[in-house]
């Protein structure tokens, strides 16, 4: 699909209408010059003084005509960034909705392509405004539907039940420490994950790095009496090292970071049920945790097979009662709606199957096209439902979570998602994660240790984020983990000055 845009000069305009034809079209290119063979040609008409009006009119190869306007006020700011948000919000507005009348396909996040939509309605709240007016806005500026504001109201609710304090922790932070190793690549996948198998070399180099970045990390935060919120260990899959490594990683946690036994929360990442032993989930319990995951992503063997997970149904059932038996109290299961080959009777399989283990939460995940994955680069080899299917098989799992007790308590988006709809995370009372709801909401800093970790530096006032990535492959991670320390501390250390300065 080729489409033309005219009207627009400014080439910055150019990244938001693709972004939005994307949730229209799989395969798209959308041009503000005209390369005389597109499918759809969009004349903006943009008048912007006191208030901005746009007018669109659509025409296609047989010309069929569509046309929308909009109009808004224009807010007093000395900012040319938010002059021009504001004026390209407009654009957007009329930009979907003729494309909505052309295509028939209603988009029910609207113009929203960002993968945190929950964010929009905690600024609202911080900002005390009226529940009724904070809707109208979310409706009004971004054409989201009442179901889904509805979803994110539920959602935030829960939040702030679950973490009563979330607005105030900005003098914490949480920890995400990343383990790049799995026992084979997921063709969904673009994580940094890397087949362990004959990789020990890079593993005892890869722990060594880690080790020294706890240590470091850890000593500025015991000198800056800084707290832990959450310990996230995630990858990759974290029990894909050995027992005694695992043991000797949770044992530095405990000699490097602060007042362990205060963090409110600590997570390990067993996602893929062959990883796990009897040998290294006694070693979760001698260090007293006990909130893990183990991810079936589905029940249907064929599908296990073709996406390159190399466990088996009944090793996913197995590994969970072993789990449970040996007092693993808070097990989160992860689904996929959408995965090759499968349509509603499977992803109703899959259900039921659940229902006979009801882990503590469960995250539904829509499947994306990651650009660099496996199953991206071949596409024709791995069939997916159309958009109604998957649409039903949502339907069907919010239904689901529902009778079962769960509620929603964190979502998020991701570009190239089927159906343009969402990832939401559900759980039993009590048994949320706090970490989910700490990366999603972005309000306080998550510092990242370890290969493809990523920290998130969030500004104590502004809410400004400055993201700071390690190496995501063990080699240059190997190489470098000392400058990236480094540069982290640096960060941490401006971050936390200004606060001082503030109080």
């Amino acid at each position: 699909m080729q489409i033309l845009v005219t009207g627009l000069q400014d080439e910055r305009f150019l990244r938001p209408l693709q972004l939005i034809a994307n949730l229209f079209f799989e395969e798209c290119q959308v041009s503000l010059n005209s390369h005389h063979d597109e499918d759809l040609k969009i004349v903006i008409n943009l008048e912007a003084k006191e208030s901005v009006r746009v007018k669109a009119s659509l025409t296609d190869r047989d010309r069929m005509e569509k046309a929308a306007s909009y109009e808004a006020l224009l807010i007093d700011t000395e900012s040319e960034k938010e002059h021009f948000k504001q004026i390209k919000t407009a654009v957007s507005h009329v930009y979907l909705k003729v494309l909505q009348e052309w295509t028939g396909i209603s988009q029910k996040w609207g113009i929203l392509t960002g993968i945190r939509p929950t964010k929009l309605l905690h600024r609202h709240m911080k900002m005390k405004t009226p529940m009724a007016e904070a809707h109208h806005q979310l409706k009004e500026d971004y054409l989201i539907t009442d179901e889904k504001i509805q979803l994110m109201q539920q959602i935030v609710d829960r939040q702030l039940t679950v973490v009563p304090d979330l607005y105030e922790l900005q003098n914490e932070v949480s920890i995400y420490i990343g383990i790049p190793f799995c026992p084979t690549k997921c063709a969904y996948c673009t994580f940094p994950a890397y087949a362990i198998n004959g990789r020990q070399g890079s593993v005892d180099s890869f722990l060594g790095g880690l080790h020294y970045e706890m240590r470091k990390v850890g000593d500025w935060l015991k000198e800056n009496k800084v707290k832990i919120t959450t310990v996230y260990y995630g990858g990759g899959t974290p029990t894909s090292i050995t027992a005694e490594e695992m043991d000797m990683l949770y044992e530095e946690m405990y000699t490097s970071f602060p007042d362990v036994e205060k963090i409110r929360e600590i997570t390990v990442e067993a996602g893929r049920p062959d990883t796990i032993t009897t040998e290294k989930l006694e070693v979760l319990k001698k260090w007293k945790i006990d909130r893990i995951s183990i991810n079936p992503q589905s029940y249907i063997q064929e599908t296990l097979k073709a996406i390159g997970r190399h466990h088996t149904v009944e090793e996913t059932i197995e590994k969970f009662h072993l789990a449970r038996n040996m007092g693993m109290n808070n097990i989160n299961m992860d689904l996929i709606i959408g995965l090759p080959g499968e349509g509603m009777p499977e992803f109703s399989h899959t259900l039921s199957e659940t229902e006979k283990l009801l882990p503590e939460s469960l995250t539904v995940h829509t499947l994306s096209f990651k650009r660099a994955s496996e199953m991206t680069k071949n596409k024709e080899k791995y069939k997916v439902a159309d958009r109604n299917e998957i649409e039903k098989m949502m339907d069907t799992a919010e239904n689901w979570t529902k009778e079962h007790n769960y509620t929603p308590y964190y979502l998020y988006r991701q570009k190239n998602i089927l159906g343009n709809l969402e990832n939401v995370g559900y759980s039993l009372p009590g048994q949320d994660s706090i970490y989910n709801i700490m990366i999603m909401e972005e309000q306080q800093t998550i510092i990242g240790l370890g290969c493809g970790a990523a920290s998130k530096f969030v500004h104590p006032t502004t809410g400004k984020i400055t993201q700071f990535a390690n190496p995501k492959d063990p080699k240059t991670y190997n190489e470098s983990f000392e400058k990236y320390t480094d540069e982290k501390l640096r960060l941490l250390s401006e971050l936390f000055d200004t606060q001082e300065t503030l109080v």
